[in-house]
């Protein structure tokens, strides 16, 4: 990959002060609360939506009541822009995994914004164009690679984008159940218990209050030269 979804995600870093500026005044913030959802799969779209606090989960559902999680958005990023680009219902959801606050701005003057603001316009392609990219590394993965190299792959992609140094070596910022894990890369729950208990042995990674905690010198090692997930 040419850039690192971690360079481009953050829009509210990125963005010119006075592109900034406009975009808040085009919208109107909203709190949701843990496990509220923004928008559900199949409902109508009519707004594009800027991460301010807390975190996202975007994740599509099956016929069958699973979930793929697809990525996690944090503090300043842009989710829901697919169905601004083609209209349409949309077909994955959104949901705080924590207190959450959003700026909700309208799909028509999110659209005026961009024909009126390149430079903001070109972040967003970038921002696209990696999450099409992270996505399409997703498939390769699952075809492949095994369970055990899934979880390290995913374990080094967040390690990129939230993690902080522990006294174990460095800590996902991230509260994850083993089912989202399964959901991240396609696998049981029951499969990733197992497996994070042989990686645990080995000493690459550690969980502790639902936070993975890499201690791999090796795996540390690695760290900053991935592509996070978005």
């Amino acid at each position: 990959m040419v850039f690192s979804h971690t360079a481009v995600a953050d829009l509210l870093s990125r963005t010119p002060d006075r592109d900034r500026e406009s975009l808040f005044q085009l919208g109107k913030v909203q709190d949701f609360a843990k496990g509220e959802f923004i928008f559900s799969a199949g409902e109508a779209s009519h707004h594009v939506f800027l991460l301010l606090k807390g975190r996202i989960k975007i994740y599509q559902p099956s016929s069958g009541g699973k979930e793929a999680i697809l990525w996690f958005c944090f503090s300043g990023e842009l989710f829901g822009l697919a169905e601004a680009a083609r209209g349409g219902e949309r077909v994955v959801s959104a949901q705080a995994c924590d207190t959450c606050e959003v700026l909700c701005i309208r799909q028509d003057q999110f659209t005026t914004f961009l024909e009126t603001h390149p430079q903001t316009s070109l972040i967003i392609v970038q921002l696209l164009a990696c999450r099409l990219r992270m996505l399409s590394d997703v498939v390769i993965n699952l075809i492949s690679d095994d369970v055990r190299t899934r979880i390290l792959k995913m374990a080094l992609q967040l390690g990129s984008r939230c993690g902080i140094p522990s006294p174990r070596g460095l800590c996902l910022d991230i509260a994850l159940t083993h089912q989202e894990i399964a959901d991240m890369i396609g696998t049981t729950r029951q499969t990733v218990t197992t497996t994070l208990g042989q990686l645990e042995r080995e000493g690459l990674l550690s969980i502790d209050q639902h936070k993975i905690h890499i201690t791999g010198s090796g795996l540390l090692a690695q760290v900053g030269h991935v592509p996070a997930l978005a």
